[in-house]
């Protein structure tokens, strides 16, 4: 019930704002950071970047599945302290597998939070001068909205204010 209650309160404030409000357009803030010409560059960057990495990650894995597939191979063939051998080499090259995935997964994700950080006084810039030329009295989350016409949507124009800049 409190879930219906919330909907329906959120509704109402939704319905006066919009009533209040005289040009009312959504805006999808990262779908117009992702797909602006800085951010391909950024990923291409990226991709560059961790190059290396991702090969070296590559290998480990394949390292560490020929030495699971070996274990299993020689479970019931191998002696014990084989099989100990191979359980300890497959576990550290396992552990070190998911080791340098978590942390290029940081390093990743503290590069892209840079990234968007940086772009924000641009996109801000791009709202601000829609807002100023166009005269916008509100502009909701696209992620918000259950429906909204195309022809309300800045995200393409804010891209294009995003890639003029």
């Amino acid at each position: 019930m409190k879930l219906v209650t919330r909907i329906a309160a959120l509704v109402v404030v939704l319905f006066s704002a919009q009533a209040m409000a005289e040009k009312v357009a959504v805006l999808g803030v990262e779908e117009a950071l992702l797909n602006s010409n800085a951010a391909k560059s950024f990923r291409e960057e990226l991709k560059a970047e961790f190059a290396d990495e991702e090969k070296q990650l590559v290998a480990l894995e394949k390292q560490a599945r020929e030495l699971r597939d070996k274990l299993q191979k020689n479970a019931g063939l191998a002696s014990e302290e084989d099989l100990k051998q191979m359980r300890m080499q497959f576990q550290k090259a396992f552990g070190e597998y998911q080791r340098r995935g978590q942390a290029m997964q940081q390093q990743r994700g503290q590069r892209e939070q840079a990234f968007i950080a940086e772009m924000r006084p641009r996109l801000d810039k791009a709202i601000r001068e829609l807002l100023d030329t166009e005269g916008y009295d509100l502009i909701l989350s696209k992620q918000a909205t259950v429906y909204a016409n195309k022809d309300t949507d800045l995200t393409p124009r804010v891209i294009e204010l995003l890639n003029k800049q």
